[in-house]
C-alpha cells in the first residue's frame, strides 16, 4: 500500500517509532536515524539475548526499518541527513523545536531542501501553549492528563498511579501514523506537502476525555467527570472457584440470562431492578451478587455457560500466558522468526488485515548503524546529482 514511499525517522523510544513501525507494516520504506553511542534509547529497555541494544521492546517496534548513525551536531553528518531529505516523502522527528532549529531541521529550514515534504513533528505539546517547550514522556502525559487519578477513583487508594503500560506513548504513535496517511492522501489529491503536528499530550488527553469528560461536557455541567462505569469499583473480574472471569452483562435482555445461568433468578425481582434505568443506578448490588455467586463455579464451567447462553465472557488470564491463546493461535497473531543474529524470537503480526493487499515481509529489527554505509551513499550520490551543474 505504501510502497514506494520513503520515511526519514528521527524518533527514538515509542511515540515516533510505533508512528513509523505501522507505516512499515504497510509497505513504506523506514530509514531510522540513530545518535552515536548507545542509539534510540529504547534499543536498551529489556534483556537483549546477543547483541547489547536488541532489547524485546526494541524489535517489537522496528522491525523492517533500515538503520543508520549520524552525529547531526557534526557538519558532514548533519548534511548527509540533509541529502537525504531531498529524496524523503515524510520526515518524522521528535526533538524539540527549538532543537530542530539550531540543527537546521525545523520546517521553514526543510520545506527549503525539500518543497513537497510531508514534515510530522511528534512533540510533547502543541506549540502554541505554554508547555510548548517542556519535555515529555508517558508518566508525565499520564500525569498531566488526569490518568494517573483514575485507579484512585476505583479502588479508594489515594495514591495516584500510572496505568502499567507506555499507553500514552502508543496512543499518540496511532495518531501520528493516521496524521500520516491523511498528509500522503492530501499530497496525492494536491501536490503540495505540509507540515503536521502531533502533540501526545493533547492526543492522549482526547483519548481519554472521550468517555472521561462525561457531565462536564455540558456547560454548566450536569454531572461530573468520569463515565461511571469504568470507575466503578465493583465493576471488576468475577471470582470463580480456581480463577477469574469478565462477564458483561451490557444489555438489558442480558441481566436475566446472566441470573439465570447462576442460579438465582429471583435476584431481579427486587424492586430496584425492575427497569434497565434501575439497574444501571443500582449496579453495585447486581455485580456484588454475581460475585458472590460465581465462586460456585469453575472459569471453564462458567465460560462454557456464559458461551451456551450468548453472553459476553472470557477468563481472566495471566499476561504471561497470552501466547498459548487458541485464538490467537490460530490466526497466526505470533510468527516465530529467525533473527540473524539474535536467534528464535515471536514477531507480533499487524492486527490488520485487507482482503486486496498482500502484506509483506519485513526484514528482522536492525542492529543500531547496520546501514550506515548504504544509507550514507545514497545521501552523498543525490547530494552529488543535486550540486551538478
Amino acid at each position: 500500500m505504501l510502497e514506494g514511499v520513503k520515511v526519514l525517522d528521527l524518533t527514538s523510544v515509542v511515540f515516533g517509532p510505533y508512528c513509523t513501525q505501522l507505516l512499515a507494516d504497510l509497505g513504506a520504506e523506514v530509514t531510522k536515524i540513530e545518535a552515536p553511542g548507545s542509539g534510540d534509547s529504547f534499543r536498551w529497555s529489556g534483556k537483549a539475548v546477543a547483541t547489547k541494544g536488541m532489547s524485546p521492546g526494541f524489535m517489537t517496534i522496528n522491525r523492517g526499518k533500515k538503520s543508520a548513525i549520524l552525529n547531526l551536531k557534526e557538519p558532514d553528518d548533519n548534511a548527509t541527513l540533509k541529502g537525504l531529505l531531498r529524496v524523503t516523502d515524510v520526515f518524522i522527528l521528535n526533538i524539540r523545536g527549538k532543537a530542530a532549529e539550531r540543527l537546521g531541521l525545523d520546517y521553514a529550514s526543510v520545506k527549503e531542501i525539500n518543497p513537497e515534504i510531508i514534515y510530522v513533528h511528534c512533540l510533547g505539546f502543541a506549540q502554541d501553549g505554554p508547555y510548548a517547550d517542556l519535555q515529555a514522556y508517558d508518566d508525565v502525559i499520564q500525569a498531566a492528563s488526569g490518568t494517573a487519578s483514575l485507579l484512585s477513583r476505583v479502588d479508594g487508594d489515594p495514591r495516584a498511579r500510572y496505568l502499567p503500560s507506555l499507553i500514552a506513548d502508543k496512543v499518540a504513535g496511532l495518531h501520528g501514523a493516521y496524521a500520516v496517511l491523511a498528509a500522503i492522501i492530501h499530497k496525492l489529491r494536491t501536490g503540495h506537502g505540509q507540515r503536521v503536528e502531533v502533540p501526545m499530550f493533547e492526543a492522549f488527553t482526547s483519548f481519554m476525555l472521550l468517555e472521561h469528560l462525561a457531565g462536564e461536557t455540558f456547560d454548566p455541567p450536569n454531572a461530573p467527570t468520569c463515565y461511571g462505569r469504568q470507575v466503578d469499583p465493583d465493576r471488576q473480574p468475577f471470582p470463580t472457584s480456581d480463577g477469574y472471569i469478565s462477564i458483561v452483562a451490557y444489555t438489558d435482555e442480558a441481566w436475566p440470562r446472566v441470573f439465570e445461568m447462576l442460579g438465582n433468578p429471583s435476584f431481579l425481582s427486587d424492586e430496584r431492578f425492575a427497569t434497565f434505568k434501575l439497574r444501571s443506578i443500582n449496579t453495585a448490588p447486581l455485580y456484588k451478587e454475581i460475585a458472590r455467586l460465581t465462586q460456585n463455579f469453575t472459569t471453564a464451567e462458567l465460560l462454557a455457560l456464559c458461551h451456551a447462553a450468548q453472553l459476553p465472557a472470557q477468563a481472566v488470564r495471566d499476561i504471561s500466558e497470552i501466547k498459548n491463546d487458541p485464538h490467537l493461535e490460530a490466526t497466526g497473531f505470533f510468527k516465530r522468526r529467525t533473527h540473524p543474529t539474535e536467534g528464535d524470537y515471536f514477531e507480533i503480526q499487524s492486527p490488520i488485515r485487507f482482503d486486496d493487499y498482500e502484506r509483506p515481509v519485513l526484514d528482522h529489527a536492525p542492529k543500531l548503524g547496520e546501514h550506515s554505509e548504504e544509507v550514507r551513499f545514497v545521501a552523498n550520490e543525490h547530494h552529488t546529482i543535486h550540486r551538478a551543474p
